[in-house]
């Protein structure tokens, strides 16, 4: 039997009033939840009744012996008492009754409340939507300028991993390039701010006035991509320098860009301080509350730049250590029983590193492996230790650094 397709059938008519334009307009959230089975749908609830409908009952008394015509689709059966079957009658009459379990209250308690939230979002989403466009006119400059800086930082981010996975296929005038492109990027975004108090926190000095929240917010952002822009002005010409870079050189060249990226961290930290500082020690607010509130900020603030004095001192140390803690040189013999090649680059082993698990690699090879790795390329065992993350690809953190 082939289905009912038919526009006029029950499922269609069903289905096209569920998702007609009028409930994704006024209902969307509820529209979405009956769609994905979380709450039922209002087409199919028992009190939803098609008012074109006929119903009809009839009651089928126990003498009734005559055969009926077959019911109706819209007839409803209510049988009386009819007496009891033999298998009935033969069951002992102490037997316990059966137990019906009655239908989980919980779930539909939890639908009714969702329901309700959903609903109740709805109404206050259209005025939310309408203040929020409101709140970006008031300060449409602001949102223009942090959305150009924020996807410059992840163009300017992409562009330097590139070049630093060159390695000797860099091209120098390329390179100073970017940096001149980098560079004037900064300049002219404070030179366009430069009566908004954004050079002051850069040199740990609280603001002259009082920022209010959002400026105060601003202004965090702005210093937080420009100084990372900054730092990688200072990683192209790292990567000029280690241009012609094979096995040691290159080593120190992710242990100098890792070092560069915690001491940024290390100042990232500390430049939302005289910020906040300037906004917590309000004294409109009553010297008690505002010297509280400046020093719980304070306090909190010193917890985390423990942590990256920390990291970068970690970062000093890997710096100055000589040997390599995932291996050692190779010899000759160790060489030659490997077969002289390389299974990254598929070369002839240059610098060849003899890993803990008795691997051989070229040192330039394995050491941009272990950027991003610790574990062997072939084996899959664990070499490198879980220390210091290392930034040794050019990457940037990309998290703002808000408080």
């Amino acid at each position: 039997m082939e289905p009912n397709n038919s526009p006029s059938s029950p499922n269609s008519r069903r289905y096209s009033g569920f998702l007609s334009a009028s409930n994704i307009i006024q209902a969307p959230l509820s529209l979405l939840l009956e769609y994905s089975g979380i709450l039922p749908s209002r087409s199919s609830t028992p009190d939803a009744v098609n008012n074109d409908a006929e119903v009809s009952i009839r009651i089928i008394g126990p003498a009734e012996q005559d055969p009926s015509p077959p019911p109706s689709p819209n007839d409803v059966l209510i049988p009386s008492s009819s007496p009891r079957s033999a298998a009935d009658s033969a069951a002992p009459s102490d037997a316990p009754p059966a137990v019906v379990d009655p239908l989980p209250r919980d779930s539909s308690y939890q639908r009714y409340d969702i329901q309700h939230a959903a609903r109740w979002i709805e109404q206050v989403l259209p005025f939310s939507l309408l203040l929020l466009v409101v709140f970006i006119r008031q300060h449409l400059q602001g949102f223009f300028v942090t959305i150009w800086i924020a996807a410059v930082l992840f163009k300017s981010n992409d562009i330097l991993r590139k070049q630093t996975a060159l390695k000797g296929e860099r091209k120098i005038p390329l390179l100073i390039g970017i940096s001149v492109g980098f560079a004037l990027h900064v300049v002219a975004v404070y030179w366009w701010y430069q009566n908004d108090d954004l050079m002051y926190p850069l040199i740990m000095l609280p603001p002259k006035d009082i920022p209010p929240f959002w400026h105060a917010i601003f202004i965090i952002m702005v210093n937080d991509t420009l100084v990372r822009q900054a730092a990688m002005v200072f990683k192209c010409i790292l990567l000029m320098h280690y241009k012609n870079s094979r096995g040691r050189n290159y080593r120190k060249q992710g242990q100098m860009l890792t070092l560069v990226e915690y001491l940024l961290l290390l100042y990232r930290a500390l430049l939302p301080t005289p910020v906040w500082y300037r906004f917590f020690l309000n004294k409109e607010y009553g010297s008690l509350f505002s010297s509280l509130m400046t020093g719980l900020y304070l306090t909190f603030k010193l917890t985390s730049v423990v942590e990256k004095v920390q990291s970068f001192f970690a970062s000093v140390k890997a710096l100055s250590r000589k040997e390599m803690h995932y291996g050692a040189y190779a010899t000759s013999e160790q060489v030659n029983a490997a077969g002289d090649l390389c299974a990254i680059c598929q070369e002839k082993m240059h610098a060849p590193i003899l890993l803990r698990c008795k691997h051989i690699f070229c040192e330039d090879c394995v050491s941009e492996w272990f950027e991003r790795e610790r574990t062997c390329p072939l084996c899959r065992a664990l070499v490198k230790p879980a220390d210091l993350r290392s930034f040794g690809d050019g990457s940037t953190s990309l998290f703002f650094q808000l408080f």
